[in-house]
């Protein structure tokens, strides 16, 4: 009697397994959700092992426009994102088999800028150390400021000095582009402020004096505002003061006085508001059209070093798209109406996608805050983390990402929708002073007082490129928007450019 017992012993063991592996085996009813939220295509089953390459391939069988099929996409249930398989990313997740899984889809750049490997050259002239180095919005002019009194412009294609620009009374400690590409306006360590042309070096118009102590930053009108033709700029300065000036009348336009202590940081918001960050742990949202004070906004426990908006990186190239790149740039003579509806666009696009202007503010106490401020003065989110002060933040070109880099030698990345943590990215071994975005959002560089640069790849969170050469603390780096060069100024008085 003992024998059929056992063989039904077994069967019943053979029809569990079965049943565990068909529960292994089986399929997951999914939907795909856009980032606002919205979920465009019906549900679906699909296998639990399914990758991201087949979940592609899904995705642009339901997507209508050419534009959209033809783009990657990455994938993330409950902000995580699917890497390897379905079944991987659910393996330590509470998930409900029997409702249906939301699978989030975000669009990547069309493009991908190759990381830089090597430095092409190494340009001496300036006679005391690189305070900042800055690309033009279409990459094609690079211009430099130094502790030697001086501006100069470098000839991209040869990687040689191109002008001087002398008329500086002391270091030129900021620089700003206008997003037309047509002017540089610097400011230096006596409280002036000068504009100059990238073509003949000369300096257009007169010195714009009326600060009393230094310039800290400077930011011009975002072109979408200005007609197409970029006259306004703004300058923050130590004394406490922000002025709007024309830079065609070289009249200071007014002058914004509320801060209490320096001011640190200065952004102009596309919607026409001016953010200003300073010493006096506040930062003040501005209007620029008539200069009222809109709001206060108060968190930080500490002087408020850097402020970046989620629409930069669009309003620094103004009309002229990354994705549009050439090797050798064409010239483009277009009128200023069309550069206007052309940054507008680009503007508006990337508003589609996030919604509204986010400004992220970092701190000496060590904490990060994102704001609302066109509607709230409290913050949404507080980023902490780091364990020194944050001394750079900038949102990656899409908006999707912040990094911040901190005297605690590491660098974060941020949600740049909600602020939640990422990731950390270490490697150097001394304060990462400043960072900069590639113009795909796939790799960021950092520079450091530990002489490197060092390229970090976001889609593994992991060091890419380390990238040595500078004889001393590296102050100042930037990726130009075509995605070919980078730029990196130091205490050894050189500017290296690196490519790939």
């Amino acid at each position: 009697m003992a024998a059929p017992m056992e063989s039904l012993g077994k069967e019943d063991m053979l029809v569990g397994d079965e049943v565990e592996e068909a529960e292994e085996s089986s399929e997951i009813s999914v939907q795909f959700v856009s980032e606002g939220g919205e979920a465009p295509f019906p549900p679906f089953e699909v296998p639990k092992d399914i990758t991201p390459e087949k979940l592609l391939l899904v995705l642009k069988a339901f997507l209508v426009e050419d534009e959209e099929k033809n783009r990657p996409y990455l994938f993330f249930v409950n902000n995580q994102e699917v890497s390897s398989t379905l079944a991987e990313t659910l393996k330590f997740q509470l998930i409900d088999y029997e409702s249906t899984l939301q699978i989030v889809y975000q669009p990547q750049a069309v493009f991908r800028v190759r990381g830089v490997s090597r430095c092409t050259s190494s340009l001496s002239g300036h006679g005391e150390p690189v305070v900042t180095a800055l690309f033009s919005p279409d990459g094609r002019h690079l211009a430099s400021g130094s502790g030697d009194k001086t501006v100069r412009f470098w000839d991209l294609t040869t990687e040689t000095p191109h002008h001087v620009c002398k008329g500086h009374a002391n270091w030129v400690l900021a620089m700003a582009w206008a997003p037309d590409g047509k002017l540089l306006a610097s400011g230096d360590k006596a409280g002036h402020v000068m504009i100059w042309d990238p073509n003949t070096g000369k300096a257009r118009g007169r010195v714009l004096t009326g600060h009393k102590q230094w310039i800290t930053s400077l930011a011009w009108e975002p072109l979408h505002l200005a007609k197409g033709v970029c006259r306004r700029v703004a300058s923050a300065s130590k004394d406490g003061d922000v002025r709007i000036w024309d830079t065609i009348t070289g009249q200071c336009v007014r002058s914004l006085s509320g801060h209490t202590a320096s001011v640190t940081c200065l952004r102009w918001g596309g919607g026409g508001l001016l953010y200003t960050a300073s010493q006096d742990r506040t930062i003040k949202v501005w209007r620029a059209q008539d200069g009222v004070l809109c709001r206060t906004l108060q968190g930080h426990g500490h002087w408020v070093n850097v402020l970046a908006l989620n629409t930069d990186y669009v309003m620094r190239t103004g009309a002229w798209d990354p994705k549009d790149a050439k090797i050798v740039h064409q010239d483009l003579e277009a009128d200023s109406e069309k550069l206007r509806s052309l940054a507008e666009k680009r503007y508006e696009d990337v508003l589609k996608v996030v919604g509204e202007e986010i400004l992220v503010s970092g701190s000496d106490d060590f904490t990060l805050f994102l704001w609302k401020p066109t509607s709230e003065k409290t913050s949404f989110s507080r980023l902490t983390g780091h364990q020194q002060l944050v001394n750079d933040v900038k949102f990656s070109p899409d908006a999707r990402l912040i990094a911040s880099a901190s005297f605690d030698k590491s660098l974060r990345l941020w949600c740049g929708k909600t602020g939640r943590f990422l990731a950390v990215l270490r490697g150097h071994v001394q304060s990462v002073y400043q960072l900069a975005w590639s113009a795909d959002s796939r790799l960021i560089v950092s520079a450091s007082a530990d002489s490197t640069l060092k390229l970090w790849s976001v889609e593994n969170k992991k060091l890419h490129t380390d990238l040595p050469g500078h004889g001393d603390e590296v102050y100042t780096v930037d990726w130009s928007p075509d995605g070919q060069r980078v730029v990196s100024g130091a205490k050894d008085k050189l500017l290296r450019i690196w490519r790939n």
